[in-house]
């Protein structure tokens, strides 16, 4: 099997490490060699054994009949979308890491390998290395999976463990993510929450069996959270984490992306530093989690070359058969429960009466924090915590309350 890889940048150049190192037991377990023909870059590697393969013109690969797989690793939309949906029209199966990309038009890639009887892979998309998709197309599928819930960005999850664990700010664990190659210079897709909720609507699409649009989620990100909230959340026996779901609400589906406390006994709750983690229950499996390297290089080349060596066992047939291009309409946020955890300003004597009478049973919090105190509300759906809030414009921040699991 003669392969293409499109981009030769960080995951690129991983995914040909890989096959190279591990070249004689990825055969025997392909039942194939695989061989890496092209590599596509806009760049030269001189001093690079790859410079050997290095095209600058997508049509070579195109019109390659030698060339069985394109593995996508460029990044953003375009021209990653055009070069992988011509790849799929020519006959050849793709294998791609790019989340942006399968968010945004998955859908129509899906019905063209499906057309074509090809295959169109993802499982690094989601999670680097963590095995997760190809466990929710295949290992899972007699399951009805009723909810998922996932620490799914690294960056975000090592700067909340620096914050919780070591009181420091926001402004210098991002400064310290960026120094040490965690953080991009720009980092917003992280820190605003957009990758993650880029990876929660592929999974939500998965387990729907619809298209989720990534754009319909409700995505709050941790730029907000601050060294006062880590207080709380030490008061509470309770950790904060940039928490994607998607759960089933009474027949539909919601999926959102906020920071989110969770107690001590949540099998999310430990997942620290750069690592991710999904935590899946279904009706008949009941819990499940799976853990690893949610980034980096060699594992997410890992999880690539695990859906080459699979493309390469099942030629010509289509072996996830993931979603249709029929679009899911998301459950109203307003219409989703949880606690709450408030911050307000003010003495907490002078407003305990009020706030019981609005807010009913809840639980103060006391974090010695000067000027203010918190509460945790009873179990309210988002609408009616909002409504409440609204007279009230002591509040300083407010952050969801996990239920236990």
């Amino acid at each position: 099997m003669k392969i293409a890889v499109l981009g030769y940048g960080t995951v690129g150049s991983g995914v040909v490490e890989v096959l190279d190192v591990n070249q004689k037991l990825i055969a025997s377990r392909a039942k194939e060699k695989i061989e890496v023909k092209y590599v596509l870059d806009l760049r030269n590697f001189p001093g690079d054994k790859i410079q050997e393969k290095i095209v600058h013109d997508y049509e070579i690969i195109l019109n390659d009949p030698e060339i069985g797989i394109v593995v996508e690793v460029m990044g953003g939309v375009e021209p990653a979308n055009t070069f992988v949906r011509k790849a799929l029209e020519a006959g050849k199966s793709v294998v791609t890491s790019n989340k942006a990309l399968v968010a945004k038009h998955g859908s129509a890639l899906l019905k063209t390998a499906r057309e074509k009887n090809v295959n169109f892979l993802f499982e690094a998309s989601v999670g680097g290395g963590i095995p997760i998709l190809r466990a929710l197309g295949s290992s899972l599928t007699g399951d009805e999976i009723e909810e998922i819930a996932g620490i799914l960005n690294g960056t975000t999850n090592y700067m909340m463990t620096r914050m919780f664990y070591e009181g420091a700010n926001y402004e210098e664990v991002l400064r310290e993510a960026q120094k040490n190659g965690f953080a991009e210079a720009d980092p917003t897709a992280d820190v605003e929450g957009q990758d993650a909720c880029r990876k929660i609507a592929i999974l939500a699409s998965i387990i729907s069996g619809k298209y989720v649009d990534f754009e319909e989620i409700y995505t709050e990100g941790i730029t907000k959270i601050t060294t006062e909230d880590m207080q709380y959340a030490k008061a509470l026996g309770m950790n904060i984490k940039l928490l994607a779901e998607c759960k089933h609400v009474d027949g539909t589906l919601y999926a959102g992306v906020a920071p989110v406390l969770l107690h001590a006994e949540h099998p999310l709750y430990s997942v620290n530093g750069v690592f991710n983690a999904v935590f899946v229950k279904g009706n008949m499996l009941g819990d499940a989690m799976f853990y690893g390297s949610g980034a980096g290089k060699l594992p997410t080349a890992s999880a690539v070359v695990a859906d080459i060596v699979a493309v390469v066992q099942n030629q010509g047939r289509d072996i996830m058969n993931f979603w249709s291009e029929e679009k899911l309409t998301l459950e109203d946020r307003s219409k989703t429960s949880k606690k709450f955890l408030v911050r307000i300003r003010g003495n907490e004597d002078a407003l305990k009466e009020r706030i019981g009478n609005d807010f009913g049973e809840v639980r103060f919090v006391e974090a010695g924090v000067n000027g203010e105190f918190g509460f945790v509300t009873p179990v309210m759906t988002e609408g009616e915590y909002e409504e409440k809030a609204k007279a009230y414009p002591e509040i300083l921040h407010m952050i969801r309350v996990e239920e236990e699991v």
